[in-house]
């Protein structure tokens, strides 16, 4: 007989980022421990609010399948003497299976113990699998409480387990389980039954909670728009907000409030921070686009006293736009320059000087930069600039206390001092992607700042010794890594790692150039594994394209080509002949060919199609077609099989075999300029 199972964890609010990532380890965590148990089950489906986690189960069986196990003893003839009677081999054997030894079945020349185990019932594993549940669940943080020796990422308040009708009884951090849920803290207030697993949803519902986050968020944006359009205008949802606000609440109200239309004076941003990213309001934009004197919230609650509510968000929207506004104002007191100077008091890291060195070095970068990428004037003198300016507006009023806008503060600024365009965008521009799935810069000359800033930081914190190492990495140096690396490969720039590496280096004053150039390969290798990851691409193209990373674009390139290539009927045999070089190559001392030591027709044949070759592939490689290249690669397959059938590399005679070897090791190298093929599998 199936039923369904419900789990839920009732407990203090959780944080709504942690609440999205919790309901699908929970869901993961219980699907793979039903899998283990050889439980029958239909859907897994996690359900969610700011106190609670649920987990449904439908269709789940009332008892594991059973089982039937065979295993391989010794063979018969060890196992039994000349009378057929069991030997001390087979008998232990038996006993270690839980087996007699008469019951050992003979196949194949060997004995085996046949195991049948019965099912238990679900029931029963419940009671043990349902707070392992609880206890795997990994968090940012825990919180213990009281004496417990129990940690969880809030206090656990209640606990419903029911399989069909009935209860799975067991007790964590002192909380018994049961069939009693909480409703709503203001709505409903008290505890309420629920007869059958079935029946949760609607139950919760009864009680003022919509559990299933889906219908929560379907409510939540259904209501926004609907208010803003009441209103005459459009609403803003964006959807991280969207995801924060939809675990802050168990039933949700839309509603507007309003502010004076004297803040929309100020620079949009500076009206959209304080309303979005302290406040989680969302904007609303008139039919044109233009920011309206409105803003929209979702109350945790009914539709009561609406007016009231809305008056208090009001007010405390007020005050933050009024703290805005005298931020503005005094900013603007001053110019990006004399904001600059103040740089010199502020440290960057320890031991790396002050911000306003760090300007200085961002400027040098810039030029080295547009050096490498061959940029016009006009990019080089928007970049340059912007660099020099680039942070001023850390030491605003506005960006100390709204930190979101750092960089959007100082394109505002740049462009009310009449400054160009182009360094205004760059200044934005520098700290994109802000965030993963972020934009990244659109102008050639915030291209350049934010990858001069990004590798500024990146040596920098480095040459502290602070690379991250597991989960920690204070300084965000992947995303900028990953950003830095999404720049390069979207806009389609060739650049030398090393080369900027070096500069930067040189820049910090710093030696152990060769060590740094490692540890940043070592780290954007594996940013780029993530990328080409998202793109589809193979893993052993990737571990066979990304020896060599000093150009990141260069890679996916190379990674795209051979990707393709191995689909194709020819790359088998050309990569089975490749490695037959490769295998060889590793003993060459020398690439340096005497083609007077050639004793075999096969050696000339393939020197000489290697020459052809190397110039139709260095063509290739050089314009960035490795297509091309490996095209080229797949002529030598012929004269590499003639030339291993023909001759023995390891020749008696020393000269003969290191020529052999270097002609061999010429090859390898040509071939490892666009990939190691020793790590594709071949099917």
């Amino acid at each position: 007989m199936k039923k369904t199972l419900l789990f839920e964890i009732g407990t203090e609010e959780i944080p709504a980022h942690v609440a999205p990532k919790s309901l699908k380890e929970l869901g993961e965590k219980a699907e793979n421990a039903l899998k283990e148990l050889r439980l029958e089950f239909g859907e897994v489906k996690t359900l969610g609010t700011p106190r609670r986690l649920a987990l449904i189960v439908t269709d789940l069986a009332d008892c594991q399948a059973d089982v039937r196990e065979e295993h391989k003893g010794p063979a018969v003839k060890i196992a039994f003497d000349e009378n057929h009677n069991p030997t001390k081999a087979a008998a232990g054997f038996a006993r270690g299976k839980g087996v007699a030894p008469e019951d050992l079945v003979e196949k194949d020349g060997y004995v085996y113990a046949v195991v049948e185990k019965k099912g238990e019932a679900t029931e029963k594993l419940l009671r043990d699998v349902l707070p392992n549940l609880i206890t795997s669940l990994s968090f940012p943080n825990h919180m213990r409480w009281g004496s417990l020796d129990f940690k969880f990422i809030r206090p656990i308040r209640w606990i419903v387990a029911l399989y069909g009708e009935d209860v799975i009884p067991f007790e964590i951090a002192n909380v018994k389980s049961d069939r009693k849920s909480r409703g709503h803290r203001a709505l409903y207030g008290g505890e309420f039954s629920i007869a059958s697993a079935g029946d949760y949803e609607a139950d919760c519902e009864k009680a003022f909670v919509i559990v299933d986050p889906e219908k929560r968020r379907e409510k939540i944006v259904e209501g926004l728009k609907s208010v803003a359009e009441e209103k005459g205008g459009v609403a803003e949802i964006t959807e991280d907000l969207l995801e924060e606000v939809l675990y802050l609440v168990e039933y949700p109200t839309p509603l507007a409030g309003s502010f004076e239309e004297a803040y929309l004076s100020l620079p949009e941003a500076a009206v959209i921070t304080p309303m979005r990213d302290h406040q989680r309001y969302f904007p609303v934009r008139d039919s044109n686009g233009k920011l309206m004197p409105l803003f929209l919230t979702v109350r945790n609650g009914g539709k009561e006293h609406l007016d009231t509510v809305a008056h208090g968000n009001e007010r405390v929207l007020k005050a933050r736009l009024e703290d805005a506004k005298f931020f503005f104002e005094e900013d603007r007191k001053k110019t990006l320059e004399e904001h600059r100077e103040r740089l010199k008091t502020v440290v960057f890291q320890e031991g790396l000087g002050s911000v306003y060195e760090k300007t200085e070095r961002l400027h040098e970068l810039s030029k080295f930069l547009c050096d490498a990428f061959n940029s016009d004037e006009k990019t080089r003198k928007h970049a340059e600039k912007a660099a020099l300016i680039s942070k001023a507006d850390l030491v605003t009023g506005m960006v100390t206390e709204f930190t979101e806008l750092q960089g959007v503060m100082g394109r505002e600024y740049a462009l009310l001092e009449g400054r160009c365009e182009g360094v205004a965008t760059a200044i934005d521009e520098q700290y994109m992607p802000r965030f993963a799935g972020d934009e990244l810069p659109k102008t050639d000359a915030g291209k350049i700042l934010s990858l001069a800033d990004k590798i500024d930081n990146i040596v920098g914190t480095f040459s502290r010794g602070k690379i991250p190492t597991g989960s920690q990495d204070p300084f965000a140096l992947r995303r900028q890594a990953l950003g830095f690396v999404g720049i390069l490969t979207e806009a389609k720039l060739h650049l030398s790692l090393n080369a900027l590496v070096a500069k930067a280096m040189e820049l910090y004053k710093k030696s152990e150039v060769e060590a740094m150039q490692q540890n940043v390969a070592d780290f954007m290798r594996l940013r780029l594994k993530n990328l080409f990851t998202e793109k589809g691409i193979r893993y052993d193209v990737m571990d066979a394209v990304l020896e060599n990373v000093d150009d990141p674009y260069a890679a996916l390139l190379r990674a795209e080509a051979v990707g393709e290539f191995v689909k194709t009927s020819e790359s088998k045999n050309a990569i089975q002949a490749f490695n037959r070089v490769g295998n060889l190559a590793k003993n060459a001392t020398s690439d340096n060919v005497d083609e007077g030591l050639f004793k075999e027709t096969s050696e000339g044949n393939l020197y000489n199609a290697y020459k052809k070759v190397k110039t139709d592939a260095k063509a290739g490689i050089a314009a960035g077609d490795y297509e091309k290249a490996l095209h080229a690669f797949t002529e030598l397959t012929g004269p590499i099989n003639e030339f291993f059938d023909a001759v023995m590399v390891m020749d008696k005679d020393k000269k003969i075999k290191e020529n052999r070897l270097a002609l061999l090791k010429g090859i390898d190298d040509m071939i490892k300029e666009v990939a190691a093929f020793d790590k594709i599998v071949l099917a």
